[in-house]
């Protein structure tokens, strides 16, 4: 669960909350920007308005997500030089639907639903519905406090030292969860699977701290980032997220256009 200041000062809430979703969708296109560099990275490969007859209006998007880099040596050792996972999205917000998969992997899969809340993780009940039959570990995620990894620390993306010129928040202090109001809470149920032998701990393990560290990281950015997105409108971060797509994609696909089939062909070929 991840709490998060309202940057909206003294507006209403639910303005808060429209804010918020642009803010989500201007740092996942910034984020994946970033971390894309020499044919790794985030491949959009849709995204569209979807309607879905119980949820309602939302956006669809397919990703293809380049990591050999970034896996530990154990995990390289059993996948193709070239791989990639694949993600698919339905943002409903307040609610949204992530899962992922690999081709090559037919027998790994997580799948993530958020929902979000004006409170400051005090649901416990709020995935009871959902998850009723299974046992669930409740992960508290603390954007200001908890520890990230060095490699990812920027002292201007860091809420303890971050004050936003345009909304007076920043330079969070132990306990700002219990002094910032309102408040609202991004509430995450994560299930890994790998059901292969002699693996699936190990991996199921990894997952998950990888999950919660780019959950950490991406919302520590969205309120590092508020000064940038708080005066967007809900079509100026959509246009914004289209070039960002175009410009990553150019990063990343050009060393894959022609492994793509390859990896695919191999993975079918595999299982």
């Amino acid at each position: 669960m991840d709490r998060l200041p309202n940057l909206e000062g003294r507006r209403p809430h639910r303005q808060a909350s429209a804010k918020y979703k642009i803010g989500q969708l201007y740092m996942i296109s910034k984020h994946s920007h970033e971390q894309s560099d020499r044919g790794e990275g985030v491949e959009v490969v849709q995204n569209e308005p979807f309607e879905d007859p119980h949820h309602g209006n939302g956006q669809f998007t397919e990703k293809r997500v380049y990591l050999n880099s970034k896996l530990p040596s154990w995990a390289r050792a059993v996948v193709p030089k070239i791989f990639y996972v694949t993600e698919k999205a339905w943002n409903y917000y307040p609610y949204t639907i992530t899962e992922y998969t690999c081709s090559f992997l037919p027998k790994f899969s997580i799948h993530i639903e958020t929902k979000y809340e004006d409170n400051k993780g005090s649901n416990n009940s709020i995935f009871d519905n959902e998850a009723k039959d299974l046992e669930r570990e409740v992960c508290f995620i603390d954007i200001a406090c908890d520890e990230i990894p060095e490699r990812y620390y920027k002292e201007s993306e860091d809420p303890k030292h971050f004050k936003s010129e345009k909304t007076g928040r920043g330079q969070l202090r132990e306990g700002w969860r219990d002094s910032h109001q309102p408040i609202m809470c991004s509430y995450k149920l994560v299930t890994v699977k790998f059901e292969v032998w002699g693996l699936q701990t190990r991996v199921e393990q990894f997952v998950h701290k990888v999950v919660r560290d780019i959950l950490l990281i991406g919302h520590r950015q969205a309120f590092a980032w508020v000064d940038e997105w708080y005066d967007m409108t809900m079509d100026d971060v959509r246009e914004y997220e289209k070039n960002m797509h175009e410009q990553t994609n150019i990063k990343v696909c050009n060393q894959h256009s022609s492994t793509v089939d390859d990896i695919e062909s191999q993975a079918q070929t595999s299982t």
